[in-house]
């Protein structure tokens, strides 16, 4: 990520929230740094994001893609039930097309409903798979088992505020509700096939992925 494409992204406010450890100050993206080195490191050409406040992880995925210069292209899940920012696809193409990220195909449609659709059920090989919708353990679940069947081997798996409890009052104060993700994370970490590890900067986030252990030769 070049110096100026992060000055632009990040001096941008509602861009430097929501729990990445951002900072404009230093040009900083926080975890975003984790998050583009993956896509750098594993070079998906397909990988999904499932919510987000108002794009910074779509858009760091994205210019990591974009970056890899294959073609990559991000699914973005977000039904815009906070408020209308994701509901004009006009204005949601131009959001992204402000930072220069032409490689976003956004459906305004919760993962249950997307699984359903004929984009979907096209879908194969999924690189990376980024969870960062509604944050409780039952719809973490569900995230992560309606794309498992067609993640590839060994794809990492981001879950945003996977590391601890908390509060949140995004839909408002009478709809305020706990954050449970890291119960799901925790059921995780019992599995042996997977590998799970716990970035707690911010509001953390915890990477999992699926391990193969290589058979030892025998003479």
């Amino acid at each position: 990520m070049e110096k100026q494409w992060l000055d632009d992204l990040l001096g941008f406010p509602e861009l430097r929230v929501m729990g990445h450890g951002q900072s404009a100050i230093d040009a900083n993206p926080g975890l975003g740094w984790l998050y583009y080195a993956e896509v750098r490191m594993q070079r998906p050409r397909l990988a999904v994001c499932i919510g987000s406040w108002r794009g910074f992880v779509p858009l760091v995925l994205a210019k990591g893609l974009q970056d890899n210069g294959d073609g990559g292209r991000l699914v973005f899940i977000d039904p815009s039930l906070v408020d209308d920012f994701w509901a004009e696809p006009s204005k949601v193409k131009a959001w992204f097309a402000r930072f220069g990220v032409d490689n976003i195909d956004h459906h305004r449609q919760t993962t249950q409903q997307f699984v359903v659709s004929d984009t979907y059920q096209q879908m194969r090989d999924v690189g990376l798979l980024f969870v960062d919708g509604m944050h409780t353990a039952e719809q973490a679940r569900f995230d992560h088992e309606a794309f498992t069947p067609i993640l590839q081997p060994g794809a990492p798996v981001f879950f945003h505020d996977g590391v601890r409890r908390r509060i949140s009052r995004i839909y408002g104060a009478e709809r305020a509700y706990e954050h449970t993700v890291v119960d799901y994370v925790d059921e995780l970490k019992s599995r042996p096939d997977l590998q799970v590890m716990d970035f707690p900067m911010d509001s953390g986030v915890a990477l999992v992925r699926g391990t193969t252990r290589p058979t030892a030769n025998v003479r």
